[in-house]
């Protein structure tokens, strides 16, 4: 984005909604690409990591509706079971997918380092905490506990079976706003490290910040991230970053641990704008 240009009228950030697994928790957002893997291979397919993230950020159900679309996904599905993937086999593996996500979680839901204190900055400055997620109210009563004891509580929850669709769909975060009573939507910035959640962001009229280090699109731990020599890590940051761009993202950070600083920019562009 031009750093002398706002997208919005000039109304000062009251709110701030966040993404879950790979934003705030579960650095790689690793538990869901797991069991996306395992659902399918318990069928006799096999899919790569690559095909299980590509529609990250998307309600779980409709997730796994897009991994089976993938041609080489359906033509693997149909060789192994004589015909293509149908309805009813989605529903089935949706069906086989909660239960073993749940049972995953609790080893996959850490806090990422550096989220908890830079929520404590953004309540610091006035900001109301929102998120939403891919994940069904079931699964968050298994996640947000852990979150919690970790410092990371939200003032507002939003899961995917709360709305009538997920991303990219705005509900969401409409909805988040509303549970948080902020507007015009302008002054909330939504963060997340899919470009189907900054999609999702745009849609509803909001200031929209991409995660590149820590979330799906490098999808490494923090252990891996640590382990890639500087060179190698930035180079992949800056392809990841100029694809979030590319879609629209009004900003992109490594973390939210960066967060409280990019906010305070976003408020001198607002204030510089109103003056």
């Amino acid at each position: 984005m031009d750093p002398g240009r706002i997208p919005f009228p000039a109304h000062p950030l009251q709110a701030v909604i966040l993404d879950w697994a790979g934003t705030t928790v579960d650095f790689g957002s690793r538990a869901p690409t797991k069991v996306f893997i395992e659902i399918f291979r318990q069928r006799g397919v096999k899919i790569t990591a690559a095909e299980a993230r590509g529609p990250m950020g998307r309600a779980k159900r409709d997730h796994i509706a897009a991994v089976a679309a993938v041609p080489r996904v359906s033509e693997a599905w149909t060789k192994k079971h004589g015909k293509p993937p149908v309805d009813a086999d989605i529903q089935a593996m949706y069906d086989d997918f909660l239960p073993l996500q749940k049972e995953t979680l609790s080893g996959d839901s850490d806090v990422i380092p550096g989220v908890a204190e830079a929520i404590d900055e953004c309540r610091r400055m006035g900001l109301a905490i929102g998120s939403t997620t891919g994940y069904t109210r079931e699964l968050m009563e298994v996640v947000a506990p852990i979150a919690a004891a970790g410092g990371y509580a939200p003032d507002v929850l939003i899961c995917s079976d709360d709305v009538s669709a997920g991303r990219p769909a705005p509900w969401m975060n409409l909805h988040a706003a509303e549970r948080l009573g902020v507007f015009p939507l302008s002054s909330i910035v939504v963060v997340d490290d899919t470009p189907v959640g900054i999609t999702a962001g745009l849609n509803a009229g909001c200031w929209t910040v991409a995660v590149s280090e820590t979330g799906n699109a490098l999808g490494l731990s923090a252990q891996e991230v640590a382990e890639l020599d500087e060179q190698q890590r930035a180079g992949r940051l800056a392809e990841i970053g100029r694809g979030f761009l590319e879609i629209g993202a009004h900003f992109v950070i490594r973390g939210v641990r960066e967060l409280p600083e990019l906010l305070r920019r976003i408020n001198t562009l607002i204030t510089g704008a109103a003056a």
